[in-house]
């Protein structure tokens, strides 16, 4: 007990640091200013990109198939027994609320927190922090070639013009091809994100005919470009709000 006391009755010291960005912050800031500059407009305010969603928006509208296993109880947070209401999986619900109430042609870059019920290691945790695009035009006017320039051109920017990226034939339910895209990076090659034309079902569930109109979406999780670029062995470290751990990221700026 001698060892724990402490003085309640010593004055506060005085912190005169002055605060400074985390470095996902940094991350979601740097990642939203390339979409921005090529034009995409930032859908994160909570009417459009609500954390609590519907299993509509979340899966069905996706394409997303009853018995596909991100829709089990073990890897989704349903908050009512119907399973109808949960916390959104991904930003790819954002897509399709701004399919539902908007009329194209738009490029929307979609950020924002995201929930799984994964158990916590050093490359899960239940909460993180994915950022999403989507570019919709009029038939004919983008194609699989514009996606690959897209996705090239912004990891260019994050990584550096030198970096080496691959595609790889991949599936996802909303997207038709589909792709998963790697970089070269500091010696060996990394997964960085998933991409694809948008499925002709998809746009029909937002009420938008797939013979007038088409396009693209990629997505990827901010935890992983932070985590890459800054060499972060371990996810937890984001969250556990140690200085030690946050002043090796003293300065970071939007570049």
């Amino acid at each position: 007990m001698e060892e724990e006391w402490v003085d309640v009755t010593q004055p506060g010291l005085l912190f005169n640091e002055v605060g400074y960005r985390h470095p996902l912050i940094a991350t979601l800031d740097r990642t939203v200013s390339i979409f921005s500059g090529l034009g995409y407009d930032i859908i994160d305010d909570p009417v459009q990109s609500p954390e609590i969603e519907t299993d509509w928006f979340n899966f069905e509208a996706l394409n997303t198939p009853p018995d596909h296993p991100a829709r089990d109880m073990q890897d989704t947070y349903y908050l009512t027994e119907d399973k109808k209401n949960l916390l959104r999986t991904h930003t790819s619900a954002v897509q399709i609320r701004y399919m539902t109430n908007n009329k194209p042609p738009f490029k929307i870059c979609a950020p924002g927190r995201v929930y799984r019920r994964d158990a916590v290691d050093a490359t899960h945790t239940a909460l993180f922090h994915q950022i999403e695009i989507l570019n919709l035009q009029k038939k004919g006017e983008v194609h699989l070639g514009h996606l690959k320039g897209t996705v090239i051109y912004f990891l260019q920017q994050f990584f550096g013009d030198d970096v080496e990226v691959r595609f790889r034939g991949s599936y996802f339910p909303f997207t038709e091809p589909s792709l998963e895209v790697d970089v070269f990076f500091r010696g060996k090659w990394l997964e960085v994100l998933g991409c694809g034309m948008v499925d002709p079902r998809v746009l029909e569930n937002c009420d938008i005919d797939p013979e007038e109109w088409s396009g693209f979406a990629a997505g990827f999780g901010a935890e992983r470009f932070a985590m890459v670029t800054h060499q972060i062995p371990d996810i937890r470290e984001f969250y556990k709000n140690d200085t030690r751990f946050l002043n090796q990221f003293t300065g970071l700026n939007i570049e």
